[in-house]
């Protein structure tokens, strides 16, 4: 195990990443994942936030910009702000786009449900999204790239069937924290890696508003918890407030749901998850 001392009130090494090789890793992945199953091209949704910028980048280096389609997916109520970053990554990288308003999709259903809650509502909106998104993967002929990282997949902090939902998933290993430094070194637009994160789901939102901590701290726990395998007791010994430690544990055990394959009922000899398992590439 790492020797760490207080990690919230000083600086952090152990999740800095050799950028040049996360970046080729990456990259390969992209490359390899779609061309094995007989593609050659990609599509995202492009909010004008870093993930989604750092995944049309690399899907970018990947395929090359042609063969990538960013997709814009505005509601409402989304800011002109997230609108124009989106145009930064396109205008730079040179990829395809396309822009559709979810409005008319996410208020059919709101619309009709009146006493709908803000949570419920951004699900819908999420939900829409994923269905521009794979209805254009079959205009293009690509696969859905995801835009998730490993912060949002261990806090559950995503739209189960909305934004969490995709074909391959380049950087939902990488920690907020590594995603801003690989975007860095891959020239996103510094204005993009320095705002506050936000889903842009309503006016002044924010991820780090609705979480109630920062990304930089979680992500010092969350390496502890998972890379590290601490208990919680070490991490409070680390530094860590005993509070915010026991949260992020049951968010991270709240959301195993969100990062499983729905379970299957066990009827036959070889059922599907259980005894029927090959690997992703079998057959290709």
């Amino acid at each position: 195990m790492v020797n760490i001392i207080e990690p919230v009130k000083q600086e952090f090494p152990h999740l800095h990443i050799d950028t040049r090789l996360a970046r080729d890793i990456l990259v390969g992945f992209i490359k390899s994942e779609i061309e094995r199953v007989g593609f050659k091209h990609a599509v995202l949704g492009l909010s004008g936030g870093i993930d989604s910028a750092l995944s049309c980048f690399l899907a970018a280096e990947a395929l090359g910009p042609e063969n990538v389609l960013a997709v814009r997916l505005p509601y409402r109520l989304s800011s002109q702000e997230s609108y124009d970053h989106a145009q930064l990554v396109i205008d730079q990288l040179g990829v395809q786009t396309r822009t559709i308003d979810i409005t008319p999709i996410a208020d059919g259903l709101i619309n009709q449900i009146p006493d709908m809650n803000r949570m419920r509502q951004a699900n819908s909106m999420s939900r829409s999204r994923m269905i521009c998104l794979y209805d254009q993967s079959a205009e293009f002929n690509a696969l859905v790239v995801g835009t998730c990282n490993k912060t949002e997949i261990l806090l559950g902090y995503s739209t189960l069937y909305g934004d969490s939902a995709c074909a391959i998933s380049p950087i939902g290993d990488l920690y907020k924290t590594q995603v801003r430094e690989l975007s860095r070194a891959m020239g996103v637009p510094d204005i993009i890696i320095d705002k506050a994160p936000t889903a842009d789901l309503w006016a002044g939102q924010t991820d780090e508003g609705e979480l109630g901590f920062t990304y930089a701290e979680v992500d010092r726990l969350l390496y502890l918890l998972i890379d590290e395998r601490y208990c919680p007791e070490e991490c409070i010994a680390a530094g860590f407030d005993a509070a915010f430690v026991h949260q992020v544990i049951a968010r991270v055990q709240r959301n195993q749901f969100k990062r499983i394959l729905p379970p299957i009922a066990k009827i036959s000899h070889r059922t599907i998850g259980y005894d029927y398992l090959y690997l992703r590439d079998w057959g290709t």
